[in-house]
């Protein structure tokens, strides 16, 4: 009987080893298992951060751009503008000779009427009696012409 108990001695010696080495198996694993879960939540935390920095660097080149087009496009209103005045400004001053020359045509013309339509002098004695002349309404001797410029 003896033997027995010996025999069962290193029986429960080697079942306690297997025990505590399955145990240390358990153990070990719940750790890898926690380390994986730690590690998964480390490398979401990363690219998360990675696509938070991208999408900002994203988000100012589109601001960037925005306002790249938005200065082209004020450039581009202020060019048509001047472009609009200059034209403007050319219109009016081509208007402005065109009846400037106009007004001298109808000035040349009835000056030139006036001065044919005129007595010489010395033609008439009728002409310097001043009752005839308020009378019968002889034109003067001098070309008598009014002129109204209006400006623009």
């Amino acid at each position: 009987m003896g033997n027995k108990c010996c025999k069962s001695g290193p029986d429960e010696d080697a079942l306690e080893k297997e025990r505590l080495k399955r145990l240390r198996k358990k153990r070990r694993r719940a750790r890898i298992k926690a380390a994986r879960k730690i590690q998964a939540w480390w490398r979401g935390t990363l690219v998360r951060r990675t696509l938070l920095a991208a999408a900002l660097r994203a988000w100012v080149i589109q601001n960037w751009w925005r306002a790249v087009l938005c200065r082209r496009v004020l450039q581009r209103r202020q060019d048509l503008l001047k472009i609009y005045v200059i034209r403007e400004e050319a219109a009016v001053r081509l208007q402005s000779w065109v009846r400037m020359w106009q007004c001298h045509r109808r000035y040349c013309h009835i000056w030139h009427a006036l001065c044919i339509l005129q007595v010489p002098k010395g033609c008439f004695a009728l002409q310097t009696d001043d009752h005839l002349q308020d009378q019968y309404d002889v034109p003067p001797r001098q070309p008598e012409f009014h002129i109204e410029i209006l400006s623009v």
